[in-house]
């Protein structure tokens, strides 16, 4: 893959997050509408592996890790969410369990929705329902970048890429992205490779002034994006 067109396709998948990410306020204040707020600590886990599916989670504030554990407890991060993303939707689809773990990886704010709510939601209102379906094809196509980005580029250019996106590059409000602390063992397992070459990485990206530390968490700087760009 062309560094061009990566570095395209995580600005238009900002942009595409921006313009259909809902008030959730307004959601909030809807009359009748069964949803409650939860608060959870750091690294507290929302929900389990093998839990009932029983509900659609919309984060506020903070973020989450998606993980899966295997038979022999290897556990592989899927992702990392963070404020206007959806997940838990599976039970719509027709998953009667988690297929895998989600936990805070900083003190976060969640809307929890029941899953009949939510179906009740998605057919009652439509403008909800077409940003809803848009966010999870964005999604999907998000997954789909992250496959290729396995496939094709150096674990370097991976944790750049990750960086950015966990910092939310191009967000308007957020021209300088600053990042919950996330470990570095964490950080190696989303991008594919060991924790001692995620530091390796980390330093050098920290020496040249892509990166800072700074009040716990990480300052990913724009200038991050010269690596991704890098043939």
């Amino acid at each position: 893959m062309r560094a061009s067109t990566t570095s395209g396709k995580i600005k238009s998948n900002i942009k595409l997050k921006q313009k259909l990410a809902f008030n959730a306020q307004a959601f909030l204040d809807s009359a009748g509408v069964a949803r409650r707020v939860v608060e959870y600590r750091r690294s507290q886990k929302v929900y389990s592996q093998g839990d009932p599916a029983t509900s659609v989670m919309y984060v506020q504030k903070g973020g989450v890790k998606l993980s899966v554990v295997n038979e022999v407890g290897k556990e592989a991060v899927v992702a990392i969410l963070g404020p206007s993303d959806f997940f838990g939707e599976g039970g719509m689809a027709g998953q009667s369990v988690r297929m895998g773990t989600a936990s805070a990886i900083t003190p976060t704010t969640l809307l929890v929705i029941e899953k009949n709510e939510m179906i009740h939601m998605l057919h009652a209102e439509h403008a909800f329902s077409d940003r809803f379906v848009s966010y999870m094809l964005s999604r999907n196509i998000r997954i789909e970048e992250d496959l290729i980005d396995q496939l094709f580029n150096s674990s370097e250019k991976r944790l750049a890429r990750t960086l950015l996106l966990l910092a939310r590059y191009g967000k308007e409000d957020q021209p300088e992205g600053l990042i919950p602390k996330v470990s570095q063992e964490t950080l190696s397992e989303m991008i594919g490779t060991t924790r001692s070459r995620v530091n390796f990485f980390m330093n050098k990206f920290r020496k040249l002034g892509f990166i800072q530390y700074n009040n716990g968490g990480l300052q990913v700087h724009k200038s991050l994006l010269s690596v991704v760009l890098h043939e």
